[in-house]
């Protein structure tokens, strides 16, 4: 019986899309793909951030888009990162996982906010967007990144 047991959890955990994947490459500023323990990869989407559009296919390339993926770039790429399942959603419209994303137990999600590359996605709610909001109104009052000159994001309804 422990062995029926122990080799559910080891194939659960082999397919499970959470835990430590590694980085295959950033495709923007929030969203990745992933290689999963079981080899399969993903396309993860960032929980609570918005970054603005660098491949959307019907917008414009938008102001600090390329800054933000840049950013993302430099950050995770070829990285091993963990992602968090969101309680009560696993994938969004395009079915893309939802996923926050750590590295070395850093919330990646709160430091592109925190650093001006991302916004506080305030239209779907998630267990940190407390702590995200606090973290753009910070950005936004120090000019840091988007909240600069170079961009009218400074413009928007807070």
């Amino acid at each position: 019986m422990k062995h029926i047991i122990l080799t559910a959890l080891l194939f659960l955990s082999a397919c499970s899309p959470a835990g430590a994947v590694q980085v295959s490459s950033v495709t923007d500023g929030d969203t990745i793909i992933v290689r999963l323990t079981s080899g399969k990869e993903e396309r993860v989407r960032f929980i609570g951030i918005d970054t603005p559009e660098t491949v959307h296919p019907s917008k414009p390339v938008q102001c600090f888009g390329e800054e933000a993926s840049d950013h993302m770039k430099e950050m995770l790429a070829g990285k091993t990162v963990t992602i968090v399942r969101k309680p009560d959603e696993d994938r969004d419209y395009y079915d893309r996982l939802l996923r926050y994303v750590e590295l070395d137990g850093q919330d990646i999600g709160a430091r592109m906010i925190a650093e001006g590359y991302a916004f506080s996605y305030k239209s779907f709610p998630h267990p940190r967007l407390e702590k995200y909001n606090a973290l753009e109104k910070a950005a936004r009052e120090a000019g840091r990144g988007l909240w600069g000159e170079e961009c009218e994001y400074s413009k928007r309804k807070k």
